[in-house]
């Protein structure tokens, strides 16, 4: 399909904002999505575009975060691993379920994750606190449920793996959105690999927005690490809100509009 200049460069910037967000928070697909269905993209592709687009913000921000010693990757191969299968999983079912019932349950889950981190009396875990998860129980139980679901739906991924790290894994938040943009990227590619066999991304589109996704994370990542627990917890509960708030609109805009 035909898309102008003009159009091109606003999914661009979208992207780069969006990446810019979900390296601290999560939730850049709450821009970059209906971005791409304003455009006119059918909804199938543009999901599939942008994974394509998303997995270069994530890998942006993961890299960052290795580079600088923030996370080491021989400490989460089993999480990695499990996280991969999940997504590929969930992309391959998303293609043959009806997915309506799980969206009614996205709102649920965001707004406990944005109530977790905003009625909490301490996000950073005392350094004698032991994780209430083994690694391997945590790599299979969260790695690969949370893979299944990126790879399935996906909003609010970022947000569903941090608290995870914080509150079973008893990392502090800076190490949690680290470890989180390493698993994010790994349900990004795993999902976008069964995407591509099925013929989904718009390549030109994906490769386009994904240079400003890329710009973006790197900024973002860059924030975490100067700012941390400051900036990157009122980001986690108003992004989380946010999706909560919208996705419930669109499933009950008839039933909130009688209300209000």
């Amino acid at each position: 399909m035909e898309i102008s200049f003009e159009i091109m460069a606003l999914l661009v910037a979208v992207a780069t904002l969006a990446g810019f967000i979900d390296a601290m928070a999560g939730g850049g697909g709450l821009l970059t999505v209906p971005a791409l269905l304003a455009a006119g993209i059918p909804p199938a592709q543009a999901l599939a575009t942008n994974k394509l687009q998303s997995s270069f913000g994530s890998f942006s921000a993961s890299w960052y975060f290795i580079r600088t010693g923030t996370v080491q990757l021989k400490t989460m191969w089993l999480s990695i691993a499990c996280t991969f299968v999940g997504a590929g999983i969930g992309a391959e079912v998303v293609q043959h379920v009806k997915a309506d019932v799980l969206m009614s349950i996205i709102p649920i889950i965001l707004i406990a994750i944005s109530s977790y981190f905003l009625f909490s009396s301490s996000i950073t875990p005392h350094p004698d606190d032991k994780p209430k998860l083994s690694e391997a129980a945590f790599a299979f139980v969260i790695g690969g449920s949370v893979g299944f679901y990126d790879g399935f739906l996906g909003p609010g991924t970022g947000s569903i793996f941090t608290v995870c790290f914080v509150a079973l894994g008893r990392y502090g938040l800076v190490a949690a959105t680290a470890r989180t943009k390493v698993l994010n990227f790994t349900s990004n590619i795993a999902a976008l690999t069964f995407f591509i066999f099925a013929g989904l991304p718009i390549w030109e589109l994906g490769l386009t927005m994904a240079v400003g996704g890329f710009i973006g994370a790197r900024m973002g990542a860059r924030v975490v690490l100067g700012k941390g627990q400051k900036i990157i917890r009122p980001l986690v509960i108003v992004m989380s809100m946010t999706m909560a708030i919208k996705l419930l609109w669109e499933q009950h805009s008839q039933w909130l509009q009688a209300i209000f």
